[in-house]
């Protein structure tokens, strides 16, 4: 009599849970409960809403910001839960959570500069990490890389562009692109943002509730402002470079307003292959949890008797600077990319809470990239230490002109 084997959940520590990435990666989740189980959460300024999730997914440890454990137990002891999580703070709370050993799979979901080391833990632990952080790449990509190989962790991109590149590539087991398997070009897509037929004049009166409004994702704030001045893919563009192995002239940005097709690549056959799907998160998270297997994600087949026609155009860097300053602070390597990202993360929120311009953020980040010098990156030490220089560098830079 044959016994049929029963295979283990995979255990998914998810960073990042009560953002737009968290809440697609628990909507892909709940599609497959034989095959995964949320072991760990993390949230940062929504507790009301973790704890709720602790009472949902019934997690065996949870991260919160440091000095507020005591609160978020008192969260969850209204809800009489049956049983409660462990509850860590800070930052050596997220890298419990992301390198602990009953861990399978981490989603690396925390916006900005916070996710770097968490994200640095996880690869270091040899996980399966599915990278939504883009920042952690951006300020180390070299050092994540190379630790990746070191523990045999396998990066997968969730970034709908750079997970669309990784579905174009040959199969090979990584995302690394070798010589001989003939990649001519990455073509990276951008849907232009909400100001994409905006003039300079209109761009210069734009307030944050309209740079927020995208019009084909659902995302939070500060990517959604990013994706205004076209930062966002300035980063994906070093984001891809560290990620596929290429150089950033390797990398075109093609701006693609409807927003279908997500990422393309040339060959040298003149082959171009491309990646199309609605824009939903939930399909790059699905192919990132379970590859090379593919599983359902919740999202309908794309129509094209609905969609009937696609357009393409070059982007605009005189009205969208962020993308040039973006692609000369890959090229100025080291730790340009941290600089120019550090500066950026201030310089949007100062927008967003009305401390700046939309046209500042260009100049603020200028500015700050000009000051600060250069450093070859070594370690996670150089890179932080640089990363707080050009933050004072940015608020200097604000108190002078607000």
């Amino acid at each position: 009599m044959v016994q049929s084997s029963v295979v283990p959940r995979q255990r998914v520590s998810l960073l990042g849970a009560t953002g737009s990435i968290g809440e697609s990666t628990l909507k892909v989740l709940r599609l497959h409960p034989q095959r995964y189980q949320v072991y760990a959460l993390s949230g940062h300024g929504r507790l009301d809403q973790l704890a709720a999730l602790c009472e949902q997914y019934q997690p065996m440890m949870v991260a919160v910001p440091q000095g507020q454990g005591e609160y978020f137990l008192g969260l969850l002891q209204q809800r009489q839960m049956t049983t409660q999580p462990e509850v860590v703070e800070g930052t050596a709370g997220l890298c419990q959570i992301a390198g602990h050993p009953d861990v399978d799979v981490v989603m690396a979901a925390i916006v900005g500069a916070a996710g770097l080391v968490p994200t640095m833990t996880a690869v270091r632990a040899g996980k399966r990490v599915l990278l939504a952080n883009k920042e952690a790449l951006v300020m180390s990509g070299e050092l994540l890389m190379r630790a990746a190989r070191d523990s045999g962790a396998l990066v997968l991109p969730v970034d709908s562009e750079h997970n669309a590149i990784f579905q174009c590539l040959p199969q090979t087991g990584g995302t690394q692109i070798q010589p001989q398997q003939g990649i001519e070009r990455i073509l990276l897509t951008a849907s232009g943002g909400p100001f994409r037929t905006w003039t300079p004049e209109q761009l210069a009166a734009a307030t944050p509730e309209q740079a927020c409004k995208h019009p084909n994702w659902s995302m939070g704030q500060k990517i959604s402002v990013d994706s205004a001045t076209l930062m966002n893919k300035g980063l994906e563009l070093i984001e891809a470079c560290h990620l596929f192995a290429v150089p950033e002239s390797q990398i075109m940005v093609v701006v693609h307003p409807e927003s279908i097709i997500h990422s393309m690549v040339q060959y040298a056959d003149g082959s171009t292959l491309a990646q199309m799907g609605r824009p939903d998160m939930c399909t790059p998270i699905a192919n990132a949890l379970a590859w090379p297997e593919r599983i359902a994600a919740g999202v309908a087949p794309l129509d094209l008797f609905a969609v009937q026609s696609l357009h393409f155009e070059p982007p605009d860097e005189l009205r969208f600077p962020c993308l040039r300053l973006a692609r000369e602070a890959m090229q100025q390597g080291g730790t340009a990319p941290t600089v120019l990202n550090a500066a950026n993360e201030v310089a949007v929120a100062a927008f967003l809470h009305g401390q700046i311009g939309f046209m500042d953020i260009a100049r603020l980040i200028q500015s700050v990239i000009t000051q600060l010098p250069m450093s070859r990156v070594d370690d996670l030490d150089t890179i932080l230490g640089f990363d707080e220089q050009a933050r004072q560098c940015a608020k200097r830079w604000l108190c002078d002109v607000v």
